[in-house]
């Protein structure tokens, strides 16, 4: 993502556990995440890009590489008014989550289109905060 993206913006990794989570999104206008999902049935390299409320209705088990999933975590975000306005989360399709694996040849294979999806995510939402800016705060259409 460095270098594609503006330096300013805050590229961060995570483990997933909510609390830090929640950390890196404080003050936040827009969050985009980038997350693993196991699905069944599994389609590795599948990509897929949800809102908040998308990703908040996948459950534990299903949806997530973590314990308590992204989808927990945006509830919790939720429930604590510390959702970010907007929430993207491009997600590439896993069948194994076992620690050494590396990736799968159809999941490598995504990494660029998933890397493209989230670089426009992000300049989109740096455009859409420097507009709000100029028009003094309003939504824009």
């Amino acid at each position: 993502m460095r270098g594609r993206v503006p330096e300013d913006v805050v590229l961060a990794v995570s483990d997933g556990e909510p609390g830090r989570m929640l950390e890196l999104w404080r003050g936040a206008d827009t969050a985009v995440v980038v997350e693993a999902l196991r699905l069944h049935p599994a389609r590795p390299g599948a990509l897929h890009t949800l809102t908040a409320t998308e990703a908040a209705g996948r459950g534990t088990g299903t949806a997530s590489t973590h314990a308590l999933g992204l989808g927990e975590c945006l509830a919790l975000a939720e429930a604590l008014d510390l959702l970010p306005r907007k929430v993207v989360v491009h997600a590439v399709e896993v069948a194994d989550v076992e620690l050494g694996t590396g990736l799968s040849d159809p999941v490598r294979s995504a990494l660029s289109e998933l890397i493209e999806r989230t670089s426009a995510s992000v300049l989109q939402a740096r455009e859409g905060n420097h507009q709000r800016q100029t028009s003094g705060g309003a939504p824009l259409p």
